[in-house]
């Protein structure tokens, strides 16, 4: 959440400092995902964003009360926070391609999810409408404002926000959004999603800036795939410019590119370093232009 009452935090996606699953870059760690709580903690990061898939769905902890409560428990004891979680669900049963009778199967689960996560104390649930999930037009933007309107006051009971991760222009994105002015619907911006599109920042910040309210850190080339942090097109200092400007204290979550197996931890922390660095270096920009 943005609303300045507590220090952003800085996070990892779920099933980033362990090898991927059966080959997957990003999924639910069906095996092992209590090890991540102290492999974050030994990265000197703060929270992990949660993720809720199909491949994991019957043995994700969300699921039940007990799951949660040992959430609470790895949490407490490695200082992990779990404030955010990642719908990939949404990703394998998009909203915007489902007919009629499935969607409502799929919106249901959905007025679910916000319920367990109002119960696991998670403050946001991402909705990507990108690769799969993409909106490919008015009649696509249509069905996601309606899905949007009929979920966002259970959200708003649950006290859950929803951030959409979109890869849509800044002007766009922009109008969709004003059709759901909403305080609870936010935008997920996502760094290297933006770069492979060849967004600008400054642009995108222009245009939605204020309705930011998580932010996904990681680097793509133009019209590629993830790379290291420095080494792709996302001019992440203008990224980091942009969130001092706004004067963003949401949440970064990294989303950085995989390491070799094995170096995982050690990648993650040197990701933190990269990022802690960036925000650094905008507190000399803002002293410089005081003066």
């Amino acid at each position: 959440m943005s609303d300045g009452s507590r220090a952003p935090l800085i996070g990892i996606m779920q099933g980033r400092l362990l090898p991927p699953a059966e080959g997957r870059f990003q999924s639910f760690p069906r095996d092992g995902w209590e090890a991540e709580f102290p492999l974050a903690s030994a990265a000197g990061l703060d929270a992990i964003e949660w993720i809720y898939d199909v491949f994991g769905e019957d043995v994700n902890p969300l699921a039940t009360d007990a799951g949660i409560a040992l959430m609470h428990e790895l949490g407490r004891t490695h200082g992990v926070a779990v404030v955010s979680t990642c719908a990939d669900y949404f990703m394998d049963r998009p909203i915007v391609r489902a007919g009629a009778d499935e969607r409502r199967d799929i919106v249901s689960r959905l007025f679910w999810l916000i319920e367990r996560a109002r119960r696991a104390g998670i403050e946001r649930i991402v909705l990507p409408f990108v690769d799969a999930s993409r909106i490919s037009g008015d009649a696509d933007l249509q069905v996601a404002s309606a899905v949007l309107r009929d979920v966002l006051p259970a959200a708003e009971r649950a006290g859950v926000e929803l951030h959409l991760e979109a890869d849509l222009a800044p002007a766009p994105f922009a109008a969709w959004l004003a059709e759901v002015p909403h305080p609870g619907l936010k935008v997920n911006y996502d760094s290297g999603n933006s770069a492979s599109l060849g967004y600008r920042p400054d642009e995108e910040f222009a245009a939605y800036g204020a309705r930011i309210g998580s932010v996904h850190i990681k680097d793509r080339r133009l019209g590629g795939g993830t790379v290291a942090l420095g080494t792709g097109d996302a001019d992440l200092p203008a990224v980091f410019s942009g969130l001092r400007r706004l004067q963003y204290r949401g949440d970064i979550v990294l989303q950085a590119a995989r390491p070799e197996p094995g170096a995982e931890v050690v990648r993650a922390a040197g990701d933190r370093r990269f990022v802690q660095r960036g925000l650094q270096a905008t507190q000399g920009e803002r002293r410089a232009s005081a003066s």
